[in-house]
């Protein structure tokens, strides 16, 4: 089983790209995120490689990023997302990215990608929440865990509050998150709702 393949990238045809390693050529799908990264025609590329061998095929995806793999994994275990739609999810949204969308439920930052309608978003968002449970949020939204924010009560309505005063989804549940770690379980929602607020309003004041 291949794990990683070094070598010269030898021509980039849409989402594939040959990889001369010692003079055999590797045909590699990769996300668009990796193709950006891997460098141009003639560059040297180090790739973590995920077969898949079916009877008719030997496949073979590329990552510039082992967490981009481990992601491709994960996303391909959900119903309904084959290889190509793994692919497409990342390579409009980046691991991190990813990790806010599933544990705020953004299930509209997946629909942005190719394959992935609205039904499959919520169940990619339903189906890997508690998968990702022990990831930590990106530090840019400013909460430490995916499973920092308990579902219902007060929490999805201070999270609704901070939506319908514009804000987006994962910056809205990341401060809230933040918020309800900051003043525990028994916090009352217009405390919540204003340290949530202070949060948001000192992170774009300090961009």
């Amino acid at each position: 089983m291949i794990g990683k393949l070094t070598g010269r990238i030898e021509s980039v045809d849409g989402t594939h790209l040959i990889l001369d390693v010692q003079g055999v050529g590797y045909l590699v799908a990769c996300s668009a995120h990796t193709l950006r990264l891997a460098g141009e025609i003639g560059d040297t590329a180090a790739l973590w490689i995920e077969t898949q061998v079916r009877e008719d095929a030997i496949n073979l995806f590329g990552f510039a990023e082992k967490v981009e793999r481990d992601w491709f994994r994960l996303l391909i275990t959900v119903q309904g997302v084959g290889a190509k739609v793994a692919l497409a999810i990342l390579g409009i949204l980046s691991p991190e990215r990813l990790i806010g969308a599933i544990a705020s439920g953004d299930k509209a930052a997946l629909t942005a990608a190719d394959g992935v309608g609205p039904k499959l978003g919520l169940r990619i968002v339903t189906e890997l929440k508690d998968k990702v449970a022990h990831l930590a949020l990106p530090a840019s939204l400013g909460a430490s865990k995916v499973a920092a924010l308990p579902q219902g009560g007060v929490t999805d309505d201070a999270l609704s509050a901070l939506l319908n005063l514009g804000y987006r989804r994962m910056e809205a549940f990341a401060a809230v998150a933040a918020a309800h770690e900051k003043l525990g379980a028994d916090a009352k929602i217009d405390a919540l709702i204003r340290t949530a607020l202070a949060a948001l309003s000192n992170r774009q004041g300090g961009v």
